[in-house]
């Protein structure tokens, strides 16, 4: 993965977010994380105009986005996200317990790159992540540029 690329991951649950941290760190992957709690913080991450202020004009980010999240769920977010001209390149995971397949094809057809269902067993959960962060550890992760007028925009 591009050496400036910042792992978010949308997680409301602590042991999950945890878990997910700790074994991509198990996996080797160096990358800075970041968690957001909910739909709305993780959507206030990149549509506030604090985007600018703190110095976020070009940068990478992938996105570790859980369906289930409060105030706003993951399946709305990704749906903004992949609305808007500039955060649509940026690469997003789902994560969810459960593997409907409605659910799948609801995250596809509005755009995630990867769709995750987490194992309910802790061990087995962290082997799924160490595997994912061994993928990700060979992926390119596109730029973002936060420097247009049009990428803090909601429309």
């Amino acid at each position: 993965m591009n050496p400036d690329t910042t792992i978010l991951i949308a997680e409301d649950d602590d042991g999950h977010a945890a878990l997910i941290e700790k074994n991509l760190r198990r996996a080797g992957v160096e990358k800075p994380c970041h968690r957001l709690r909910d739909g709305q913080e993780t959507l206030d991450y990149f549509f506030s105009s604090d985007a600018l202020s703190q110095g976020k004009t070009a940068h990478r980010y992938l996105l570790l986005l859980d369906i289930n999240l409060p105030r706003i769920n993951g399946i709305e977010v990704l749906r903004k996200m992949k609305e808007h001209e500039v955060f649509k390149r940026v690469p997003i995971l789902m994560l969810s317990t459960t593997d409907n397949p409605q659910e799948v094809e609801a995250c596809h057809s509005f755009g995630c790159n990867f769709y995750l269902t987490k194992p309910t067993e802790p061990e087995a959960f962290a082997q799924a992540i160490i595997r994912l962060g061994s993928f990700l550890d060979v992926v390119t992760v596109p730029t973002i540029r936060l420097n247009s007028p049009s990428a803090i925009s909601l429309n």
